[in-house]
C-alpha cells in the first residue's frame, strides 16, 4: 500500500482535473465566472503535477499518458468555448476544396455565397436569437468572426484547414477540428516524453500533457498554434544533430503560425560558425518561401490577409489598445514601447544565439518566446501554447504564469479593466524571476559569481 499512495496522491487531482474541464466546458460560464473556475483547474493541475514527483520512475510515464488522454478527451466534450476562430478554418478548408484561394475573398463576399450553409451562416431566425454571431451586410449573420476581413493564416496552416476538411466525414462541423486537434496535442505529448526520457525528466512532459490550457484552448477551441507547437518542438529535438533538419521543421512551424519565429535564436544557440548558422537559418526560410510560392501564384490578391489590421487593431502599432506592451507602459512613454521591445528582443536573440547551449537549445527558445510574451502582453491566451511546450522541455514550470496571465488577460480583461492585465503579467514576471533566483541558490553550478554559465551534463535541466 505505501507504493501506491504516490499514485494514489497524483490520481485524485488528476481525475478532479479532468471532472472540473468537463463541466467547465459544458457549461455556460464566461468571462470572469469562466476564468475563476479556470484558476480552479489550475490550482489541480499544480497539485498533480507537485504530486508526480513522488511517482515510481517506472511509473511516470504511463501516468503521463494516460492524463494526457483523459484530458485531451474532455476538449472534445463541448462546442468552441473561448473561441470562434475555428469557423474561420473550417471555411477555409471549404473554400480551398472549393478550388478558391482563401486569400482571395473574405467570408462575407457575395461571391462565395454558394459554398454557405446553415451552421457557418445560420438562418435570419437564429441570426435574432445566437449568440457569438457576426453580422453581414445582407441583413444575414455567420458564427466566423471578422467576415468581412480576407484570412490571416499562413500557408501550412491552410493545409491544414483543408486536410481536415477533406478527411472530416460530412456534417462533423467543429468536431472534425478538435479531434484533429486532440490527435496533434497527443502527439505533442508522446514527442515531449520521447525526449525527456533521454535527456531530462520525462515528470517534465506534464507540465504539457496536463497543462489545462492544452485542452481548452488546443482541443476545444481547436487552435492551428498547436500544429505549430508540434513543428517546433520536433526542431528543437533534432536541430543539435541534425540541423539541416531542424531548419525544415522550424521553418514548417513558422508558415504554420507565424510566432514560432522568436524561437529561431534558441534553434541557432552556440552556431557561431557561418556554416553552422546558415544550415539551420536558410532551410527554415527556404521552408516558408516554398509553402508560400503555390499561394502566391494562385491568388490574385496579398497572401498577408489581415496581419497588417490585425496588428493595429490589436495595438501593437503605437501601444494604444487592449493593454499591449502593459510592463512597459509602466516605465516608458507609450511611444516608446514598440522600439523598446524592438531593442531588448534584439539583446536577448544576440545573447541566446551567442552564448546559448547548443545541446540545450529549447533553453534559448523559451527564453526568446518568454521575453516576448512579457513585453509585449498579448491578449489571446492561446498564443501562450507553444510557451507551455517549452517550459515543459526545459523543466520552467514558473513560465505557466505567464500562460495563466494571457487567460486573465483575454478573458477578464475586457470586463475588469486593462489594470487587470499590467497586475497579471507584472505578477507572472515576478514568478519567473522567482523561479530562477530559487533555482539558482538551489544549485550554484548554474552560474559563476559573475553570471557566466559553468559547464553542466547536457541531461542536467536543473540550470
Amino acid at each position: 500500500m505505501p507504493r501506491a499512495r504516490p499514485l494514489v496522491v497524483t490520481a485524485l487531482p488528476l481525475a478532479a482535473l479532468t471532472a472540473a474541464l468537463t463541466f467547465l466546458l459544458r457549461g455556460d460560464a464566461r468571462g470572469v465566472p469562466f476564468l475563476t473556475a479556470y484558476a480552479a483547474c489550475w490550482a489541480l493541475f499544480a497539485a498533480g503535477v507537485v504530486a508526480l514527483r513522488g511517482v515510481p520512475a517506472r511509473a511516470v510515464v504511463p501516468l503521463v499518458l494516460a492524463g494526457a488522454v483523459a484530458l485531451t478527451a474532455t476538449g472534445l466534450t463541448a462546442a468552441p468555448r473561448t473561441s470562434t476562430d475555428s469557423y474561420r478554418y473550417a471555411w477555409d478548408g471549404r473554400v480551398q476544396a472549393a478550388g478558391v484561394s482563401p486569400y482571395d475573398h473574405p467570408p462575407a463576399d457575395p461571391a462565395l455565397v454558394r459554398l454557405r450553409d446553415e451552421w457557418l451562416f445560420p438562418d435570419p431566425a437564429a441570426c435574432a436569437h445566437g449568440r457569438d454571431l457576426a453580422p453581414l451586410a445582407d441583413g444575414g449573420c455567420t458564427r466566423i468572426n471578422r467576415p468581412a476581413v480576407h484570412t490571416i493564416y499562413p500557408p501550412v496552416a491552410e493545409g491544414w484547414f483543408l486536410l481536415v476538411h477533406a478527411l472530416g466525414p460530412t456534417g462533423a462541423r467543429h468536431q472534425a477540428l478538435q479531434a484533429g486537434a486532440a490527435v496533434l496535442s497527443l502527439a505533442v505529448t508522446g514527442l515531449l516524453v520521447a525526449v525527456l526520457r533521454r535527456r531530462g525528466d520525462p515528470r517534465q512532459a506534464a507540465l504539457w500533457a496536463w497543462c489545462p490550457a492544452v485542452p481548452v484552448e488546443a482541443v476545444n477551441s481547436a487552435h492551428v498554434d498547436v500544429l505549430a507547437v508540434l513543428f517546433s518542438v520536433a526542431a528543437l529535438a533534432v536541430v543539435a544533430r541534425r540541423r539541416i533538419t531542424g531548419g525544415i521543421l522550424l521553418g514548417l512551424a513558422i508558415a504554420a503560425k507565424l510566432l514560432p519565429a522568436v524561437a529561431l535564436p534558441g534553434a541557432l544557440s552556440g552556431a557561431r560558425r557561418p556554416r553552422t548558422f546558415l544550415a539551420v537559418l536558410v532551410p527554415a526560410m527556404t521552408v516558408v518561401g516554398m509553402v508560400y510560392l503555390p499561394y502566391v501564384l494562385l491568388s490574385d490578391g496579398s497572401v498577408l490577409g489581415y496581419l497588417g489590421g490585425y496588428a493595429q487593431e490589436e495595438g501593437y502599432d503605437d501601444a494604444g489598445a487592449g493593454g499591449r506592451y502593459a510592463l512597459l507602459r509602466l516605465v516608458l512613454p507609450d511611444a516608446w514601447a514598440p522600439p523598446a521591445v524592438l531593442v531588448v528582443m534584439t539583446a536577448v536573440s544576440l545573447a541566446v544565439w551567442w552564448r546559448g547551449d547548443p545541446e540545450r537549445p529549447w533553453h534559448g527558445a523559451l527564453l526568446t518566446t518568454g521575453t516576448a510574451f512579457l513585453l509585449l502582453t498579448p491578449g489571446y491566451s492561446w498564443y501562450a501554447l507553444l510557451l507551455v511546450a517549452l517550459a515543459a522541455l526545459d523543466g520552467r514550470g514558473e513560465w505557466l504564469a505567464v500562460a495563466l496571465a494571457g487567460a486573465v488577460s483575454y478573458l477578464a480583461g475586457p470586463v475588469i479593466g486593462v489594470a487587470w492585465v499590467t497586475v497579471a503579467y507584472g505578477t507572472a514576471a515576478l514568478t519567473v524571476g522567482a523561479g530562477w533566483w530559487a533555482r539558482r541558490r538551489r544549485h550554484p553550478a548554474c552560474g559563476s559569481p559573475h553570471g557566466r554559465p559553468r559547464p553542466v551534463a547536457p541531461s542536467d535541466t536543473r540550470c
